[in-house]
């Protein structure tokens, strides 16, 4: 299905966090006028917010990021009954299975990016394959380099739910990452959307 350029805007928020009316229109190629437009209209449905931020001398810039309402358009996968199930290993099996359980996938999921990597000959090789996964099972992954340092960024949480209800999982993926990238490099989480954060991010430099 073709997303119009609503849909777009609420992506790119997603992806950025908050940004202003003139950094939309030029990341969608539209006109400044049309992206207030439709920001109009989104802010109508009570979808975005709008945050007046002081850069400055001069009038002070308008940004623009998703609600409450706006964040349930990127829901978590399968949440009710993720959730549910944990809470039933946990009260049936306890705390042990729930660990095994962790463990297991944790396992399973650094086996799939350490074969995918495998290949590559450079930190930044192996983030886009980390990201290019990482996206294609929801997290909305991206990376940047700032200065001599790296940052992988995931805008989006799919298991959000369990990792609320058992944060042994956001452990797990920062070991997953530690090893993945390895001894020459220290992994550091930054933000963390489990703990209110837009997003994930994690701090990678070289030791």
């Amino acid at each position: 299905m073709k997303k119009t350029p609503s849909d777009k805007i609420l992506m790119l928020l997603k992806m950025r966090g908050q940004i202003t009316a003139q950094s939309i229109a030029e990341e969608l190629s539209i006109t400044k006028e049309g992206a207030r437009k439709h920001l109009v209209n989104l802010a109508g449905d009570n979808l975005i917010k709008s945050t007046a931020v002081s850069e400055g001398v001069g009038r002070p810039s308008t940004y623009y990021s998703l609600t409450d309402k706006g964040l349930s358009n990127f829901p978590d996968t399968h949440a009710e009954i993720t959730v549910q199930l944990l809470q039933s290993i946990k009260k049936l099996l306890g705390e042990n299975a729930l660990d095994l359980l962790i463990n297991d996938r944790e396992a399973n999921v650094y086996s799939k990016y350490e074969k995918a990597t495998q290949k590559t000959n450079s930190i930044e090789e192996k983030l886009s394959v980390v990201v290019k996964k990482r996206t294609e099972e929801g997290y909305m992954a991206e990376w940047k380099k700032e200065g001599k340092d790296y940052l992988l960024i995931e805008n989006h949480c799919p298991i959000c739910a369990a990792a609320t209800q058992c944060q042994g999982f956001c452990k797990s993926e920062l070991k997953n990452f530690q090893q993945l990238f390895g001894e020459k490099f220290s992994v550091e989480r930054k933000q963390h959307i489990v703990s209110g954060g837009d997003r994930c991010t994690y701090l990678i430099k070289e030791i």
